[in-house]
């Protein structure tokens, strides 16, 4: 009787339930931790972040050595040369950044269309916006500090070399902080529109093409027209109003610092509403 009870016990025991695997819910710290884990396992993160770092402290400095060989060869100066200030010749080098870290955004949106990895970043983040937020902003920040230190770096240089020159400034002059920081705040939006560009035409060689196209090229072709027209037109440009967001001083033809940042600002959500309708509408 004994041994039955025991079988009948045994049998109506509660079988314990397996543990079943962790849900994960994703949320926008995920996402934007995912991408930074993906910028940084990119090749050519590293190599154009490292193009840039050189563009900017290397030409720089170029131009600095330039501007000083002039000043001391005791002839007369080029009226370029003569306008010169160390913050002008110190982001020199920002015209060619621009290029490299805009190919940096490219290739951060784009090159998952290219080898279909995108796929599996929208299957797991399926409202598919955040994926795009996540990009630009993790390609923005990162070139924005990256800028930052070559920015720094570079006037610092070009600043002790030109003392005692007519192009002398020094960090606690009027307008000069804000111009270096204003440098990489546009160099960290050109990273932000390569990603829309990646995003909106999932085609590296697109996206680097339009990019050089609308940063260099434009801004030479209506170079082409009317006077009347170009200045109406051309500070409006993505380049020019970039530029006039570091610029120290401005006139007529310009935007001043603050219009420039709105203006360019303006490009920038443009781009960025264009990836995302893409995005949004149509399948990877």
């Amino acid at each position: 009787m004994s041994a039955t009870t025991v079988t009948e016990s045994s049998s109506t025991a509660p079988v314990p339930a397996r543990p079943g695997h962790p849900r994960y819910e994703v949320t926008g710290r995920r996402v934007l931790r995912s991408e930074w884990a993906k910028l940084w396992s990119l090749r050519s993160t590293w190599i154009t972040l490292g193009l840039g770092l050189l563009f900017l402290v290397g030409f720089g400095v170029i131009a600095a050595v330039h501007y000083h060989a002039e000043y001391t060869s005791g002839r007369p100066m080029y009226r370029e040369s003569a306008n010169a200030t160390a913050l002008s010749l110190s982001l020199f080098g920002t015209n060619f950044a621009q290029l490299a870290v805009g190919v940096l955004g490219v290739l951060v949106a784009a090159g998952e269309y290219s080898t279909g990895m995108i796929r599996s970043t929208l299957a797991a983040v399926p409202r598919r916006l955040p994926v795009l937020w996540s990009k630009a902003a993790v390609s923005g920040l990162v070139t924005l500090a990256v800028a930052t230190v070559g920015i720094v770096i570079a006037f610092l240089i070009a600043g002790g070399m030109l003392s005692g020159t007519p192009a002398a400034l020094s960090l606690s002059h009027a307008g000069v902080a804000r111009s270096l920081l204003a440098a990489a705040v546009y160099l960290g939006l050109v990273a932000v529109i390569g990603v829309a560009l990646g995003a909106l035409l999932r085609s590296v060689a697109g996206g680097i093409a339009v990019l050089v196209a609308s940063l260099m090229l434009v801004p030479g072709l209506v170079s082409l027209l009317p006077t009347s027209w170009q200045d109406g037109i051309s500070k409006y440009l993505p380049s020019n109003a970039g530029a006039s967001m570091y610029a120290l001083t401005h006139d007529t033809t310009s935007l001043s610092p603050a219009a420039g940042l709105l203006v360019f600002l303006g490009w920038t959500v443009l781009a960025l509403a264009g990836a995302g309708y893409r995005l949004m509408r149509t399948d990877a």
